[in-house]
């Protein structure tokens, strides 16, 4: 997780950057605060932008009004936290910066590269008028940083066990752990598309084709070509999400071959959640077999 305090003379430049990015479909509503409406998205940019200027024009002697923040989290933040647990921590660094009861508006950014969001508000309070004190906030980001790690468990570390997610023909443990891959994609709502989907399976040598009245996944080589005996989805618990209902017709369009692009590091930070899933069932399935023997020794000494 990276948190940016963005220098901003200009509140209206800061918010008017994300209204065009959503106009060009890169980025969209996602989250807002204090505002008179209950939803001020369903107004028009100026709507917003007249919230904001209503408050900063009571104070015409402050220079830099504009607070513009960037949240930056890894694949893997967004897949522990997902949308709601985002809006509920960008809720809180707003109040832990002290803007608690300032109007804001977030926007989240799909960018090629990688999924963040923007917060856009004013430093100028809008109870007294005056500015908010605006001392040591990068420490205090930095602190919000630490406390989410400490919550959520999030590390920069990477993992010290290798696994070998590129699925081959001498893959073990197959069933499981494309469960274990289908269960991290499903969980990625930036994922948001047959077309995303599918190329990510690829990136592991995995495909979801038609077989006779359903579908089965198949562990391919680099060219395409299946490696091992296919795997119906019906044999799965957690089955891949998107390839359902429409894979045939999906894959009739021609666009199965399509290429997409994924957020900054996808493949590293998603075997870092498949680590951490991994990890977390070992973690489990240790404490359950040390209950059995307490309960196995327990009964031993009561007689």
């Amino acid at each position: 997780m990276v948190i940016v305090i963005h220098q901003s003379l200009n509140t209206q430049n800061a918010l008017f950057y994300n209204e065009k990015k959503v106009e060009r479909k890169k980025a969209f509503f996602f989250q807002s605060g204090n505002t008179p409406t209950i939803n001020p998205f369903a107004g028009s940019k100026q709507d917003r932008w007249n919230i904001l200027k209503e408050i900063e024009d009571r104070n015409t002697r402050v220079k830099q009004k504009g607070l513009h923040i960037s949240v930056n989290p890894t694949v893997t933040d967004l897949v522990k936290l997902g949308n709601t647990g985002i809006r509920t921590e960008i809720r809180n660094l707003i109040e832990h910066l002290g803007y608690g009861n300032q109007p804001y508006f977030v926007y989240k950014h799909a960018d090629l590269e990688r999924t963040h969001f923007h917060i856009v508000s004013t430093r100028i309070d809008q109870q007294t008028g005056k500015k908010i004190r605006d001392n040591y906030e990068k420490e205090k980001a930095q602190r919000f940083i630490k406390g989410l790690e400490q919550k959520y468990q999030l590390t920069k570390d990477e993992p010290k066990e290798k696994l070998n997610y590129r699925f081959s023909g001498s893959s073990k443990n197959l069933k499981q752990n494309l469960e274990r891959l289908f269960g991290q994609l499903n969980r990625m709502e930036f994922i948001t598309s047959e077309e995303m989907y599918d190329q990510a399976l690829k990136l592991f040598n995995v495909e979801v084709r038609s077989l006779g009245k359903g579908y089965a996944t198949f562990v391919t080589d680099d060219a395409g070509n299946p490696v091992r005996y296919p795997i119906r989805l019906s044999e799965f618990k957690e089955r891949p999400g998107f390839y359902l209902d429409n894979i045939l017709s999906y894959a009739q369009e021609g666009n199965l071959n399509r290429k997409v692009q994924f957020p900054e590091n996808f493949k590293r930070e998603l075997l870092k959640s498949l680590f951490y899933q991994l990890k977390n069932e070992r973690h489990e399935q240790n404490v359950e077999r040390n209950k059995r023997k307490n309960l196995k020794y327990g009964k031993r000494n009561r007689y």
